[in-house]
């Protein structure tokens, strides 16, 4: 696993040993962040689920102003420490050992441009942060989440909460969903 394109380019990133991490692939990465390009450059990118950090790593590495960065797991947060100091963003990058959920909370931004949320597959915790993104002051109207999800997740209960999916991009196991919130 590595940096796709920007000022760390090319450099190598470690994966966090022994965890149910499942990496987002190079290539797929690189599809990603191709449909995001615009929307990066000095903006605010929030890696929730981060496990190594390499999204939003590559979100650094295009641009981003700053990123934050929250996981759970100790091994996770270690790696993406060290791959925070590896490619020298430590200093745009806000890292955070804790619940996503309880995170959210101490986000103090005016505005967050793009969110990436990766939650383990078929956990369910997805529904559980989008409701709680929906009342952070942070989310605007212009504010891009992607959800990553197996191919089969259901997403049909985002207009429940007030979301649209602008954006379906289907891979061979899993999806990313471009989900923004209805306009009022």
């Amino acid at each position: 696993m590595r940096v796709i394109a920007g000022t760390a380019r090319s450099l190598p990133l470690k994966t966090p040993e022994g965890l149910d991490v499942r990496p987002t692939t190079d290539r797929i990465k690189e599809t990603l962040f191709n449909m995001l390009q615009w929307d990066i450059p000095g903006g605010i990118f929030l890696d929730l689920f981060s496990g190594s950090g390499s999204i939003g790593i590559e979100a650094l590495s295009r641009g981003a102003r700053k990123a934050y960065f929250v996981d759970n797991a100790p091994k996770a947060i270690a790696c993406i420490q060290q791959n925070l100091a590896f490619t020298k963003m430590e200093d745009r990058a806000v890292v955070w050992k804790q619940d996503v959920c309880s995170a959210l909370g101490s986000i103090r931004e005016e505005a967050v441009d793009i969110i990436f949320l990766d939650p383990p597959y078929e956990d369910g915790q997805e529904r559980a942060v989008l409701a709680l993104l929906k009342e952070m002051r942070y989310v605007t109207e212009d504010t891009i989440i992607v959800a990553e999800a197996a191919k089969e997740t259901d997403f049909s209960w985002v207009t429940e909460l007030g979301y649209q999916v602008t954006k379906d991009k289907r891979y061979k196991t899993n999806k990313h969903l471009f989900i923004k919130r209805e306009q009022p």
